[in-house]
């Protein structure tokens, strides 16, 4: 009962942050929205049963069941069929039944005496501010939570204090990566290193970071270099050997590098065998556009790598496989990390803060690239939507025809309708896997 308690606390912590960065998305669209002139009848975060509402002028604002997203209603969002336009062949009847129950129902959001207020008559480049308003909002958040985190909290960074250290040093390809008697013994523990030294230089360079340490000493395979380290406040000297041995390569996100044949990519580096420690530690401001563009490529990478990933979670939601820590994950797997994170016993508390905010951070950077995906329903669709109709618009011009006018978006409500399809699917088999075989802390 102890561990339950802070485990739904820390669910609900995410809940709420969840929530919070859905409603500002909103607002991303609803302020520019009002800005242009655009009437907005309904602000709703969640889909499904309204728990709440309440009427403030012209729009209602209000709470539904499932938290899995949010809408702004604006009127007249798909432009009239224009007068004797001709029917699509009989076999499409269907589509265009769709297309006009979308065409009748935006028809009748509009209210007398606001037929210019309507969306679709605004010209594109507000349509494109609007739509870019959710995910822009998104980022904001995004780049202020990581801010608080890195300078405000700090993160979990490694110190040029030694944790560990490894009796023998062996490549990465060796079948056996214990130590056998008669193993060379790793430069680390040969020097006389130990767990608890702080190393502050080598060779006389001063050494703040344990990446300024590894590029030292894996550029230096073979030569003896001077190691200034403090025991116990004492300072201290010795003399070690980087062993030439190999190790994967990885990618400033931490992903590993893979060769033409799909393994591992290796290197031949100078090792010593000595693991860092790690601690809270606050970062510039400076290191918050490099924390965002990791994050930024590591979801593009996820997107980009969708079918696969999905098939991968299906194998492990159905299957003996395990899930993937870098894959996709729906918002129930981000409550279960965060009741992880908040029940565990081994992470202190400002630990425990730094690794929410993180979550939290994480979130809207990826609502914050998934929605600019150029596929209706999402606002990158409506945006691909509104840089096609101004290329449109300029080319008749170019070409001394009149105005085509606005782009009727009915005509995507079918295509719409299907990757509203496929998006729940994908949702129910991440939400599936997150409740069968979630990721879970290391």
């Amino acid at each position: 009962m102890q561990d339950l308690v802070p485990f739904i606390v820390g669910v609900l912590i995410v809940a709420l942050g969840v929530a919070a960065s859905i409603a500002l998305h909103e607002v991303g669209h609803l302020v520019p929205a009002k800005v242009f002139g655009v009437k907005v009848t309904r602000f709703m975060v969640g889909f499904g049963r309204t728990l709440w509402s309440k009427q403030r002028g012209e729009t209602e604002y209000g709470i539904k069941l499932l938290p899995f997203g949010g809408y702004v209603q604006m009127i007249g969002m798909y432009p009239p069929k224009k007068p004797g336009e001709a029917p699509r062949e009989a076999s499409t009847g269907f589509l265009d039944s769709m297309a006009n129950d979308a065409r009748e129902f935006s028809a009748e959001t509009i209210t007398p005496g606001d037929e210019k207020r309507s969306f679709y008559l605004l010209p594109a480049w507000k349509k494109i501010i609007i739509m870019l308003g959710g995910p822009l909002m998104n980022l904001v958040l995004g780049v202020v939570l990581y801010a608080v985190l890195l300078s405000g909290i700090g993160v979990a960074s490694t110190t040029t204090t030694v944790a560990a250290l490894n009796e023998c040093l062996k490549p990465v390809t060796a079948a056996e990566q214990t130590c056998a008697p008669g193993d060379p013994t790793a430069p680390g523990v040969a020097a006389g290193l130990a767990a608890g030294d702080t190393i502050t230089a080598i060779s006389g360079k001063n050494i703040n970071t344990w990446d300024e340490l590894r590029e030292i000493i894996a550029a230096n395979p073979n030569t003896p270099l001077e190691i200034t380290y403090e025991r116990a406040g004492e300072t201290r000297s010795t003399v070690l050997t980087p062993a030439l041995t190999e190790r994967a390569v990885y990618t400033d996100a931490g992903q590993p590098v893979l060769d033409a044949n799909g393994d591992p990519q290796l290197e031949s580096v100078g090792m010593i065998g000595a693991l860092p420690e790690t601690a809270i530690q606050r970062q510039p401001l400076s290191a918050v556009p490099r924390y965002v563009g990791d994050n930024v490529s590591g979801v593009v990478n996820v997107i980009l790598h969708l079918p696969h990933r999905l098939i991968d979670v299906w194998n492990a939601a159905f299957g003996t496989e395990e899930r993937d820590p870098n894959g996709p994950i729906s918002v129930v797997g981000v409550g279960r990390i965060a009741g992880e994170i908040a029940s565990h016993d081994g992470i202190e508390v400002k630990s425990k803060v730094s690794a929410m905010v993180g979550l939290l951070a994480g979130l809207n950077i990826a609502l914050f690239v998934f929605n600019l995906i150029p596929l209706l329903p999402l606002d990158g669709g409506h945006v691909a939507g509104a840089v096609y109709e101004s290329a449109k618009r300029r080319l008749y011009r170019l070409f001394g025809k009149p105005d085509p006018g606005p782009i009727d978006t009915a005509k995507m409500v079918p295509f719409t309708f299907a990757m509203v399809l496929v998006f729940g699917a994908m949702s129910l088999l991440l939400i599936y896997a997150d409740l069968v075989k979630p990721i879970t802390l290391q």
